[in-house]
């Protein structure tokens, strides 16, 4: 410390964050977190208005920060920095059921507000969990109560009752009370791992042709696991009815216009290059070189098409592979 004066803000700051423990380095970076607000106002935090505040988020939105950014940036009790956010969407079980689901892949730490120092998180902590869960578990709820009311949700057969606005809010209600969970922890095989476990199906469909094993009258037979039972009895082999193989592939084709993989915050579309060559410079690392006769087409390593069982005039006739169908190159 120096001799310095302190004004009644950062004491009041430094002894709040001294009661909570939070290490040195921490205290010194939420400090500097409010400082960057402090300059963006022309004048001390304290007597920021709504409206400042406002400002400043819109600030942070034009240099790339995410929705859920903004108001972790803006507080300097949490992380301080422009994060980012690649989100990638699966729909499919292994028995080609609908399980719906997002994996979302954040660093751990982000561009200062400034732009001139990257900020790491807390060593075993990146951001408060139980706080994420009542923010996704609001947040869900209140865009999908929208877009009921606007008639962009359509419901048919047995749901077809929920197009009602009371039967539909009975049936959010126990989702209201219950408790939701956001699972948010360091990758056991480290980041490494998780890239290379959701590439394997960014540009893939809801089957590889190597699950395949027959195609003929009585239906389409294929592997699949199941990942409630352990070793050998994991592995199981199921038949479906054509319409129903077809039904179930057909629920993992996503809408004209609708994105498997987003990205969000620093790493969005119209900042991303910029934004991660800075990342780069200010963390001293170089851009990995792909390697040699690496394709960037997911075809490269599809298995080969599926033959079909052999009949009468037909020996060595090949169905068709599920593939989807590509626009534009890689």
């Amino acid at each position: 410390m120096t001799d310095k004066a302190i004004s009644p803000l950062r004491q009041r700051m430094i002894e709040d964050m001294t009661i909570r423990k939070l290490a040195p380095k921490t205290q010194r970076d939420y400090v500097q977190r409010v400082k960057h607000f402090a300059a963006f106002l022309g004048r001390s935090p304290d007597t920021a208005s709504f409206e400042d505040v406002r400002r400043y988020q819109l600030h942070l939105a034009a240099g790339g920060a995410g929705v859920p950014t903004l108001n972790q940036s803006a507080d300097p009790r949490h992380l301080g920095a422009r994060l980012g956010i690649t989100s990638v969407l699966h729909t499919w079980g292994s028995a080609l059921t609908h399980h719906p689901h997002v994996h979302m892949i954040v660093p751990g730490g982000g561009i200062s507000l400034d732009g001139k120092s990257w900020i790491s998180c807390r060593p075993g902590f990146f951001l408060p969990v139980r706080v994420l869960s009542r923010l996704f578990h609001r947040l869900f709820l209140e865009k999908l109560l929208a877009a009921h009311q606007t008639k962009r949700l359509k419901f048919f057969g047995d749901h077809a009752i929920l197009a009602g606005a009371q039967a539909f809010a009975a049936y959010l209600a126990p989702l209201r009370r219950a408790e939701w969970v956001v699972y948010a922890k360091r990758p056991f095989g480290g980041p490494q791992a998780v890239l290379a476990y959701l590439s394997r199906y960014t540009h893939r469909v809801a089957i590889a042709n190597s699950r395949l094993i027959a195609c003929d009258r009585t239906g389409v037979t294929f592997r699949w696991k199941n990942y409630r039972a352990d070793g050998r009895d994991r592995q199981k082999i199921m038949t479906l009815a054509t319409g129903e193989f077809i039904r179930r592939f057909l629920i993992h084709v996503l809408p004209r216009g609708f994105h498997r993989i987003r990205h969000y915050g620093l790493l969005a579309s119209g900042t991303r290059a910029d934004n991660i060559a800075r990342a780069r410079r200010l963390l001293e690392v170089t851009a990995a070189q792909p390697e040699a006769g690496v394709t960037c087409c997911a075809e490269a390593n599809e298995p080969k098409p599926l033959a079909s069982p052999a009949r009468k005039g037909h020996t060595g006739e090949q169905h068709p592979v599920l593939r989807p169908r590509r626009r534009g190159g890689c």
